[in-house]
């Protein structure tokens, strides 16, 4: 119960990803010296995380995504001496908050997502947590990135893939 992940809440009035669940991070811009510099540097913008207490782990390799065409390149990081966090600019992270990997890895709290769209159908993994009273769903690519970290660890627990969960 004592490891847990940070995610975030995206504004409901984003363009993209509007409402979903995700881990901080962004995009690299000019000043950074690389994914790792950037990565911190949002996490700090999102959330008021204090960068110093994380010590970065490694880069996964990066993830290209069909659908909107970014290439993400996910950044572990252990947060050795955690600092409050919050949702810094509302208009971008409606909250920010703790899920204990425990949570995440209950067979109960597991779904396979499902979304039709255009005539196609994505199917992905799906985690229900609970946060601040809200319960939320973390699917699509940051439910992909923690299914596979927990595969490649073999801490997943057998689960119903045959409960779906409609994201339509």
């Amino acid at each position: 119960r004592d490891l847990d992940v940070l995610l975030l809440a995206r504004a409901d009035t984003l363009r993209s990803h509007a409402g979903q669940i995700a881990f901080p991070g962004g995009r690299v811009e000019p000043g950074d010296a690389d994914v790792v510099a950037a990565a911190l540097r949002e996490a700090r913008e999102e959330t008021g995380l204090d960068p110093t207490g994380v010590e970065v782990l490694g880069e996964l390799d990066p993830i290209p995504l069909a659908y909107s065409r970014h290439l993400v390149t996910p950044v572990l990081g252990w947060w050795a001496q955690p600092s409050p966090v919050h949702a810094v600019d509302v208009a971008e992270s409606s909250a920010v908050f703790r899920t204990p990997v425990a949570d995440l890895l209950d067979p109960e709290n597991r779904r396979t997502t499902v979304l039709r769209r255009d005539g196609d159908e994505w199917r992905g993994p799906g985690f229900l947590v609970t946060s601040g009273g809200a319960d939320r769903l973390v699917w699509g690519f940051t439910a992909m990135v923690l299914d596979a970290m927990f595969e490649a660890l073999a801490w997943t627990e057998p689960w119903d893939r045959a409960r779906e969960l409609d994201l339509e």
